[in-house]
Order: C-alpha cells, then sequence, then structure tokens
C-alpha cells in the first residue's frame, strides 16, 4: 500500500519505525532520585564525620628548632594564643601559663592549689585555671595545750590539767588597763554567731577591737581556725552550746541540741561533742536555751560537767527566769550573764539605745555584759561605739574580766 503523502505528518519519512522505550521517563527520573536517597542515609550512618560534610583542612606543623642566642641559650619565640612546642607526638602542657613572655618559665602555683577545667558549652573549647589555695597563709601562732585535753568518744574535749591548769585560765587574754582606769566601770562585749555568716565573720575580725570576746557556732567549717585567729589577735573566744528553747521543735537551733527531754548522760553526751568541734575557748556560752536554763533537772548537771571540764559559763540572757546563776554558784563556776541583748531590733537606733543602756547598767553595777550577732550592721555600730566609750569614763574588757569566780560550795 503506498503511503499517502497528503496524510502524512510534515518532516517525517513515513518509511521509517519510532523507538519505543519498554518503561516511563517519569519512573526513570523516580529510580534515580530513590538511589540518590539511599546513597546519601548510608554515607550519613557509616561516615564517621563529626562536621557533617563541611570543608576541612589538615596541616601537618613540625615544631621548629629554636634559635640560638648569642651566648647559646635556646630563645622560644612568642606565640600569639599558640601552645607551646612540643616533640611531635607529645601532649601540650595545658597548665602552662600563656600570659608569661616567651622563654620565661611560669611560677607553679602555690601549694594545695587546685586546677579546674572550663568546658565552652557553645563551642567545646576546654581552658584549664588554677586557683591559688591558701597553704601559703601563716599559720595563726596560738598552740594548744596538750595538757588541757581529754580524749571522748566524739574527740579531744578540755579538762583541767594534773597540775590544775583551766582553759578558762591559760587561753584567757586578760587586758592590762591604763592608768586611772582600773577603777572604770567594766563593759564586756560577746559576739556570737561566727563561722556561719563569712561577711559577718570578716566584718568581726576586720573591725572590733581585741578586747571584745568571739562566740564561735559549733557548725561552721575550719572551726579550729577560726578559733586559733581569734587567739592569735588577743580574743577571747566562747563555745555556743544550742539549747532547747520554749518553741522547740519550731524554732531548732542546730544538731545536738541540749533538751529538757533527755536524760543527763544524753546531755552530757551532747556537750561532749560539741566541745569537740575546736580548741582553744575559755567557757561555753548558752544559746536559744531559754526553755533549758529554767529547768534546774536539766541544767544542772550540764554546769556541773563544765565547771569539771575547767571552762567558765556565760548565759546568753534567752530567759530572765534563768537558773543558771544559782546553779553555777553552788558548782564552783565562774559564770557571767548577759545584762542587754544589743541587737534584738538590729537597726542602728536600737543598737546605740542598747549600748547605751549597758553604760547605764554598768555604771550602776560596776559591771556589765552585752551580746550580739555577728551581723555586718551590728559589728558596724560596735565597732564605732567602743572608739568612744573609754573618752566617757568605761573599760572595754574581755568576758573573763568580769566573770564573778568560782567558789567552793
Amino acid at each position: 500500500m503506498q503511503s499517502d503523502d497528503l496524510n502524512t505528518p510534515l518532516g517525517q519519512d513515513p518509511g521509517k519505525k519510532r523507538l519505543k522505550l519498554p518503561f516511563a521517563a517519569s519512573r526513570l527520573l523516580a529510580g534515580l532520585l530513590a538511589l540518590s536517597g539511599l546513597a546519601i542515609t548510608g554515607w550519613a550512618i557509616f561516615a564517621n564525620d563529626p562536621l557533617g560534610g563541611e570543608p576541612s583542612a589538615v596541616i601537618a606543623t613540625t615544631p621548629s628548632a629554636p634559635a640560638q642566642s648569642n651566648n647559646g641559650d635556646a630563645q622560644h619565640p612568642a606565640h600569639d594564643g599558640a601552645l607551646a612546642d612540643k616533640a611531635p607526638g607529645q601532649a601540650p602542657d595545658k597548665t602552662a601559663d600563656k600570659s608569661a613572655p616567651a622563654g620565661i618559665k611560669a611560677p607553679a602555683p602555690p601549694p594545695g592549689s587546685k586546677t579546674i577545667t572550663i568546658i565552652d558549652g557553645s563551642s567545646g573549647k576546654s581552658q584549664e585555671v588554677v586557683i591559688p589555695g591558701s597553704a601559703s597563709a601563716p599559720a595563726p601562732k596560738a598552740p594548744i595545750e596538750q595538757r588541757l585535753l581529754d580524749t571522748s568518744r566524739h574527740g579531744a574535749i578540755p579538762r583541767v590539767s594534773p597540775d590544775g591548769a583551766r582553759a578558762s585560765a591559760v587561753y584567757a587574754h586578760p587586758r592590762k588597763l591604763p592608768p586611772g582606769k582600773d577603777t572604770a566601770p567594766h563593759i564586756a562585749v560577746v559576739v556570737g554567731g561566727l563561722g556561719i555568716s563569712a561577711s559577718g565573720t570578716a566584718d568581726a575580725f576586720a573591725k572590733l577591737p581585741a578586747p571584745v570576746t568571739f562566740a564561735i557556732a559549733p557548725y561552721g567549717s575550719d572551726l579550729d581556725q577560726l578559733a586559733a585567729r581569734a587567739r592569735a589577735e588577743n580574743h577571747e573566744v566562747l563555745l555556743q552550746a544550742p539549747m532547747e528553747p520554749f518553741d522547740y521543735p519550731n524554732n531548732d537551733p542546730g544538731p545536738q541540741t541540749l533538751l529538757t527531754s533527755l536524760g543527763a548522760d544524753q546531755n552530757i553526751d551532747r556537750l561532749h561533742w560539741l566541745m569537740s568541734r575546736f580548741k582553744g575557748y575559755v567557757g561555753i556560752e548558752s544559746y536559744m536555751g531559754a526553755r533549758f536554763a529554767t529547768s534546774e533537772q536539766a541544767l544542772a548537771p550540764v554546769l556541773r560537767e563544765t565547771a569539771k571540764r575547767g571552762l567558765i559559763f556565760v548565759d546568753d540572757g534567752a530567759s530572765p527566769h534563768s537558773m543558771a546563776a544559782q546553779i553555777a554558784a553552788s558548782s564552783n563556776l565562774s559564770f557571767a550573764k548577759t545584762d542587754v541583748i544589743i541587737d534584738t531590733v538590729p537597726t542602728p537606733i536600737e543598737i546605740d539605745r542598747a549600748l547605751a543602756q549597758l553604760e547605764l547598767l554598768a555604771r550602776e553595777h560596776g559591771t556589765a555584759v552585752g551580746y550580739a550577732t555577728a551581723l555586718p550592721a551590728t559589728v558596724t555600730r560596735i565597732a564605732e561605739w567602743a572608739k568612744k566609750m573609754e573618752s566617757r569614763g568605761f573599760a572595754l574588757v574581755p568576758i573573763t574580766m568580769v566573770a564573778v569566780k568560782a567558789k567552793s560550795s
């Protein structure tokens, strides 16, 4: 059959057959895309590339030999933030002081120093920082008398030595008063809570004169060092003993509190724990013991043990009905009682008013005892008052100079 030239499409040869593919072009494209996806997934799973395919370069560096100076000494080139040169395969010295001038070895950190590593959370870079230790600071020169120490299950506690020496006398710092002040009214001020507040403790050491007595709480850290520093600076030291207040346990003075609900042996054991917390104090001061101080049955064994250990006892004035004075008189115990709590209201006006009352009582009775906590504001007001009180005819003295001396019953 002859082709119809009129019906044949223009440009095509009616005698040539067209090639037909066995599948559609769209299926071919889909298959290629699927293969590409499988290849990328496999690479992501098995390839070890934490940079995620980002371009990177590896540069091999070889440390060059240091240049020689005229005298033959090696000179290290300066590096801006770079690590010091090391032999191949040797780890860099991370503790090197990068701020030190080139060629000068950084000084070794002082004894007791600690090295901490700081890691940047965003970049992952690490930096080692040396924190200087305090071992280089000279230890306070306030030795402890071993003859005044006894053993207990909690550690060393005070005792009267075989030759009769007492801690209340050995660790006392009596003040030699200037001429004309011997007959002046004596005022003793006890500042308590040292070792609890870092700022208050630092202020007390920096601002308060030596005749002020320091009462150290039994719950701080480095208490032996704190007491040694106080003695080295001529402060007398007391141990604060927590005792039961009326609203206990809602108002809890702390662990090992002496309680009216405990027997004498249990309270003495707790007292020994408190006594073992540090050394070098002249006596015990009650802390928050309003209820305990009114119970003769609970308080008497504790005060007799205090006398047995060669210490004095200071009543913090928490209760006006305290039995401490009567029990101390019959227990051969040197005793002092707080007349004024200086910072019951810790404002400058009220603190100044309390100090004025303290002066009034001292003028009337010859002696007076004030107690305050180691709050920065309180310490500041007492320090200012102490500078001027002697010009008004008073003498600031440590607690042992106003304590009623022990008398035999």
